[in-house]
Parts: structure tokens; C-alpha cells; sequence
């Protein structure tokens, strides 16, 4: 049986003007100004990434808290949801396994790990089958999805729309892009950016790994591609 496997993610809302609303927010801070008159100024796109860049770099955040964006997610796993509705600034809309009754084979994510070993996968699968048929079983005796869903493993795909804002999703980024993070989370955030990406390419310098945007790795363990904080800094950690 042949699995898609892959997070399946498409930008569906953003705001029509991003890049202008982003500059005339950092434009207004430092401008006598009203906000209305610069965003309705003949700014090119130079200046305006050049402001913008100046002051995101700075620190001051706020200025694209303003940009929410939203995606359609699909075909992950309740193990991947599990960590992205960890993240605190972010609204969720998810598939509820109280009112979706499974009525088959309820649809399964495999890790590549699994994947790439045929006994493992094949056992794999016959167990995902006996979970479906315990559901089954349950549902059909009377037993309410609720709790019948008790039964239903991490690996149950899963679908949802989730928004955030633009602070967020580089945070997000940040995070989630680094090579030491789980892989499903990681493809799933780098399809989010990707397809963010595609209509705003200037947001492709913000929309990587921390160790990109610092030029040094802060976690307890490092994959290497960075060199250590301590190593650039020379602190000796306690």
C-alpha cells in the first residue's frame, strides 16, 4: 500500500499590500508623517526593503506583527499537530475526531525511518489495520466518536487551517527549519514558508534556520553547520 507521506500546504489568505503595510509601519515611527499619507506615497521597493531590513534587524518586531497570513494544512500527523499548536501566537481550525467519524481505513502518516524498511513498514501496516478495526468495532457497538477515538494513534492524519502572523511564522522558522528538528514539522514549516515565499521573495533571507539569522548555533547540541556560541563568542559555558 502506497502512502503519501508528505505535508500537503497552500498559502490562503495575506494581506493584498504586505510589503507597504510592513514599511509604512516601520515609516511611521520615524516620520512626522500620518501613516495614510505614506502608505499611499510613491516609495519604491528599494527603499522600502532597505527600511524594512534596518528595522527588523534592530529588534523592533511589532512592525510585522501587523501581516497575518493563512494556510490550508493536510496529510499530517496528529504527531506533527501535536507541536505546532505548542506555538502560542497561532490560530488553529483542526479536523475533530469527536464529529468526523472514521468510516474505513482511517488515512495514516509512516515515518521515513519505517518507510525505508519493508518488514517494519508491513507490520507497520497491520497494525494501523487491527486499530481500525478495534474503531470500527467501538463505533458500530454505539460508542461515541469521542471515545472511540481513544484508540486512534499519533501516526491518524490530520487537517487544519492555521493563521499567524508574520513575527510568528519567521519565529516559527527559526525553530522548526533546523536540521535537529523532527522531519514532519520541518517539511510541514518549510512548505509554509515556500509558499509564502513564492509571492514575497524578499522574505526568503528571514524564513530560515536561527543559526542563519545569528551566524552561530545557541542549542545544547548543535548538528555543526554553525560553529557554537561559546566558539564565536569564546565564554566558556557552566
Amino acid at each position: 500500500m502506497e502512502h503519501n507521506n508528505k505535508p500537503e500546504v497552500k498559502l490562503i489568505a495575506k494581506p493584498e499590500n504586505l510589503l507597504r503595510t510592513i514599511y509604512t509601519a516601520c515609516r511611521t515611527c520615524y516620520s512626522a508623517e500620518s501613516p495614510l499619507n505614506i502608505f499611499d506615497g510613491n516609495a519604491d521597493e528599494e527603499k522600502m526593503l532597505k527600511l524594512i531590513s534596518r528595522v527588523v534587524s534592530s529588534g523592533h518586531y511589532s512592525t510585522i506583527e501587523h501581516i497575518q497570513v493563512s494556510f490550508a494544512i493536510s496529510n499530517v500527523s496528529r504527531a506533527c499537530t501535536h507541536q505546532l499548536v505548542r506555538h502560542r501566537h497561532m490560530s488553529f481550525s483542526q479536523k475533530s475526531q469527536r464529529y468526523v467519524k472514521e468510516k474505513g481505513q482511517f488515512d495514516y502518516i509512516i515515518p521515513p525511518t519505517i518507510e525505508r524498511n519493508p518488514e517494519l513498514k508491513q507490520k507497520f501496516e497491520e497494525f494501523m489495520q487491527e486499530i481500525s478495526n478495534k474503531y470500527l468495532e467501538f463505533t458500530e457497538a454505539g460508542i461515541p466518536a469521542e471515545d472511540a477515538r481513544f484508540v486512534l494513534p499519533n501516526a491518524t492524519a490530520s487537517s487544519m487551517v492555521a493563521s499567524l502572523n508574520l513575527r510568528e511564522l519567521i519565529h516559527l522558522a527559526n525553530l522548526r527549519l533546523c536540521t535537529r528538528a523532527q522531519y514532519e514539522i520541518r517539511l510541514l514549516v518549510k512548505g509554509m514558508c515556500d509558499e509564502l515565499v513564492k509571492q514575497e521573495p524578499w522574505l526568503k533571507d528571514y524564513l530560515v534556520p536561527k543559526c542563519e539569522r545569528l551566524g552561530f548555533c545557541d542549542e545544547d547540541k548543535c548538528c555543526g553547520r554553525m560553529p557554537k556560541k561559546e566558539e564565536i563568542f569564546n565564554v566558556k559555558v557552566q
